[in-house]
C-alpha cells in the first residue's frame, strides 16, 4: 500500500517536550482507566529503579568465570497490560503456561557484568527477540553457569566488553489478554520498546550503563522492531499509546518529556514495512518467473495482481543508488545483484580459506543435523583475483526458492483470503483488541472471503481505498507507525548508527525491504554511520557475525566519547 492520507501528529527533533494527540479507541480500550489520569510524578516515582535488588550470578566466558548481577524482571510500565496464564505455543502450536501475568510482556531482565558494576558510562546492549512480529515474553539470555564463546554468541561478546546486556519483552501479536482480548496489535510492539527505553533515561543515573548509549538487536521480527524504533525516536506520534500503558516521562497533561531515541541500530533479516512487503515478495519472485519456474506458482493471478502495484510503490519511494542513479523497479534487480557481488567478494577477500564453488560445483549446507548440497549454476567466481565474474539473477533467485518452500501468495497478510483462516502471516497484528485479525493491504482486504470475521470488502462492503479514507480508520496508523521507512528522513531522531544484514540465501522477505531501508538510511543526514550488507550465503537468520558486529559496536562507541561529556 501507498500512504496517501495525512500521518495524524507531528514527529519533533530534539525536544523534550512532545504534542499530545488524542488516545486511539483501541488503545483507550485495551488500558487501565487509571492510566488516562496518572500524574507523570506519581507514575515515574513507581517506576524508581532499586539498585539493590538484584542475584549475583556466575558464568563463563572464553574459558574464564565472569560475575553478572542480575536485576531480574524489571516492570518498565506503570500500567502493565494484564495477560493470560494460557499464551499460544509458537510454530508447533499447542498452549504455553507464562508465570508472569501482570507484567511479563513488559518487562526486562538486565545484566551487568562485573566490569561494569559502578560504570555509567558503558553502552548498553538491548536485545528484543520478537522473532516473526510475535509477542516476546520475558526471558534470560544470561543463565547461571552457562558458559559463552565470545566468537559466536553476542550475549558473551557484549559481556566481556562489559556492556550491559537487557534483554526485553514486548507485546506484539499473539498475545491474549487476561480479558480474552488480543492486545499486541500494532503498534504495542514499539511503544514497549520505546517505554523500556524511557525507563532506562529516567533511571540513569541510578543505573549502571549508559541510556545515551543504547544498542538496539533484533533478528527478523526483532530486526523490523529494532529499525523502527531506531527510526521514530521522540516522535509525538507515540505519545498517546505510551500514556496509556504508563510509560516514563509522560506528564499529566499527555505531554512527553523523557526521550526515546537511540544510539545504534543492529538488524538482521529485519521483516519490515508490512504494508508494502506483499507487494516486492511477489515482484521479486515473479519478475523473473521464480514461482513458475520451481513450481510454486499456485496463486498466479493474484501474484501477478500483487507484483503490479510494486513499481509505482517503488517510484514513490524517491530513493537513490550510491553511484546516484534513480532505484526503481527498472534498476532494482541490478541493484541486487550488485549487492550480491559485494557480498561475495567481500566474503572472498576476508580469509585466504574462504571460498566458492565453481559452476557445475556444490554449495554445501547443514541446517538441524541435516546437509544439503545444490549445483552452483549461477555465480561465477574468478579464484585467481577472487572477485566475481557473473551472476546470473534468473538462476540465483531459483537457487533461493529452494532453500526454503517460497511463502505463499499473499505472503504476509494471507489470512481470510481464499478462505485460509488459520494462516500465520502477519494479519494478526493488526485491527482492534477485541479482533483476532484484521486485512491491512489492498489486496488481502478486497480478496478477503471468510464471511463474518469483520475484515475486508466482503463483511464492511467497503473496498479499501473507501475503508482507508474514513476517519474513524486506524489500520493505516498502525501500519504506519511499525514502519521505518515512514520515518526516516523525517524530524524523527532517528538513530545515527545502523548495521544492517540480510542473509543472501534469505527467503523470508524480499531483497528489496533491507535494500529499501539502506538507501533510505544513507539520504538522512542524521545517520552518521551505515554498515549493510547482504551476509553471503546466510539463510533467515542473525547474529551469525559476532566479532564483525561487535567491532563495528566498538567503533563507534569510541567514536561517540564519553557520553557524560
Amino acid at each position: 500500500m501507498i500512504r496517501t492520507r495525512l500521518l495524524r501528529g507531528v514527529a519533533l527533533a530534539g525536544s523534550l517536550v512532545l504534542t499530545s494527540v488524542a488516545v486511539p479507541a483501541s488503545v483507550a480500550a485495551a488500558a487501565p482507566a487509571q492510566s488516562r489520569s496518572h500524574a507523570a510524578g506519581s507514575q515515574d516515582a513507581a517506576l524508581a529503579f532499586d539498585p539493590s535488588r538484584y542475584t549475583t550470578i556466575t558464568v563463563t566466558v572464553d574459558g574464564r568465570p565472569l560475575q553478572v548481577r542480575w536485576y531480574k524482571e524489571i516492570c518498565y510500565v506503570a500500567n502493565p497490560v494484564a495477560a493470560a496464564a494460557q499464551q499460544p505455543g509458537g510454530p508447533g502450536g499447542g498452549t504455553t503456561t507464562i508465570s508472569n501475568t501482570a507484567c511479563g510482556y513488559q518487562s526486562m531482565n538486565v545484566f551487568v557484568p562485573e566490569s561494569a558494576f559502578g560504570d555509567q558510562r558503558a553502552p548498553i546492549y538491548f536485545a528484543v527477540n520478537n522473532s516473526g512480529w510475535m509477542a516476546s515474553y520475558i526471558r534470560a539470555s544470561v543463565t547461571a553457569g552457562a558458559a559463552y564463546n565470545s566468537a559466536t554468541s553476542n550475549v558473551g561478546a557484549a559481556l566481556k566488553a562489559g556492556y550491559v546486556f537487557v534483554d526485553v519483552a514486548s507485546r506484539s501479536r499473539g498475545l491474549i489478554g487476561a480479558d480474552g482480548s488480543f492486545p499486541g496489535k500494532a503498534p504495542a510492539a514499539v511503544t514497549d520498546a520505546k517505554a523500556a527505553v524511557r525507563y532506562l533515561r529516567l533511571n540513569d543515573t541510578a543505573m549502571p550503563g549508559s541510556a545515551e548509549r543504547i544498542v538496539v538487536n533484533g533478528t527478523s521480527g526483532g530486526g523490523a522492531l529494532a529499525s523502527a524504533l531506531g527510526a521514530s525516536g521522540n516522535s509525538a506520534e507515540y505519545t498517546p499509546y505510551l500514556a496509556a500503558v504508563g510509560a516514563a516521562g509522560i506528564d499529566a497533561k499527555g505531554r512527553s518529556t523523557l526521550r526515546d531515541d537511540v544510539f545504534a541500530v543492529n538488524a538482521y533479516c529485519p521483516i519490515t514495512d508490512l504494508g508494502n512487503a506483499d507487494i516486492a515478495y511477489e515482484w521479486l519472485y515473479n519478475a523473473l518467473g521464480t514461482r513458475e519456474t520451481t513450481g510454486q506458482n499456485l496463486s498466479p493471478a493474484a501474484a501477478a495482481e500483487t507484483a503490479a502495484r510494486f513499481a509505482a510503490y517503488e517510484k514513490s519511494l524517491g530513493l537513490r543508488n550510491p553511484d546516484g542513479s534513480r532505484l526503481t523497479a527498472a534498476t532494482m534487480l541490478g541493484t541486487i545483484q550488485q549487492e550480491v557481488v559485494r557480498s561475495a567478494e567481500t566474503y572472498l577477500k576476508e580469509d585466504p580459506a574462504h571460498t566458492i564453488p565453481p559452476l557445475g560445483g556444490t554449495f554445501q549446507f547443514t541446517a538441524g543435523g541435516t546437509t544439503k548440497s545444490y549445483v552452483n549454476d549461477w555465480i561465477d567466481v574468478d579464484t585467481a583475483t577472487r572477485t566475481v565474474r557473473s551472476v546470473d539473477m534468473t538462476k540465483y533467485l531459483a537457487f533461493v526458492a529452494t532453500q526454503a518452500a517460497l511463502k505463499t501468495t499473499p505472503a504476509f497478510d494471507a489470512v481470510g483470503v481464499a478462505g485460509n483462516n488459520a494462516s500465520r502471516t502477519e494479519t494478526n497484528l493488526f485491527g482492534p483488541p477485541t479482533q483476532r485479525y484484521l486485512n491491512y493491504t489492498e489486496y488481502s482486504w478486497n480478496h478477503n472471503d471468510v464471511p463474518g470475521d469483520g475484515s475486508g470488502l466482503d463483511d464492511t462492503g467497503l473496498t479499501w481505498k473507501q475503508y482507508t479514507a474514513q476517519p474513524s480508520t486506524t489500520v493505516d496508523d498502525q501500519i504506519h507507525l511499525i514502519n521505518p521507512m515512514d520515518f526516516i528522513g523525517t524530524k524523527a531522531d532517528t538513530a545515527p548508527n545502523w548495521y544492517v544484514r540480510h542473509g543472501t540465501r534469505d527467503r523470508d522477505t524480499a531483497f528489496t525491504v533491507s535494500v529499501n531501508l539502506d538507501r533510505a538510511l544513507a539520504a538522512d543526514k542524521q545517520v552518521e554511520d551505515l554498515d549493510y550488507r547482504l551476509a553471503w550465503n546466510q539463510p533467515h537468520a542473525g547474529n551469525y557475525d559476532v566479532p564483525e558486529a561487535m567491532a563495528w559496536i566498538d567503533r563507534i562507541v569510541q567514536k561517540a566519547g564519553d557520553p557524560l561529556a
